[in-house]
């Protein structure tokens, strides 16, 4: 039966954001990813609001992407600007 020691137990990872904190963020436009993870959202349900333009935010289309409004996500995520 085999003892841990110091030098076998690992630390635990520490937690990294994915992206920056919102008020750091200067760019005029956000992905789909960027702003579900800032308005705690699942994409997807972004994706839906763009469809049926039912969602509290409309989305750009830029080339055939979704381009999401940084100034509106803060707004909504009661961000100040």
């Amino acid at each position: 039966m085999q003892t841990a020691t110091l030098s076998s137990i690992q630390a635990p990872q520490q937690f990294t954001a994915p992206f920056p904190a919102l008020a750091l963020v200067n760019k005029p436009n956000l992905t789909t990813a960027e702003t579900a993870y800032y308005l705690n959202r699942r994409p997807q349900t972004l994706r839906g609001w763009a469809c049926l333009e039912n969602g509290p935010l409309r989305p750009t289309r830029i080339g055939g992407l979704l381009a999401w409004s940084t100034a509106t996500v803060k707004a909504l995520a009661g961000v100040a600007a």
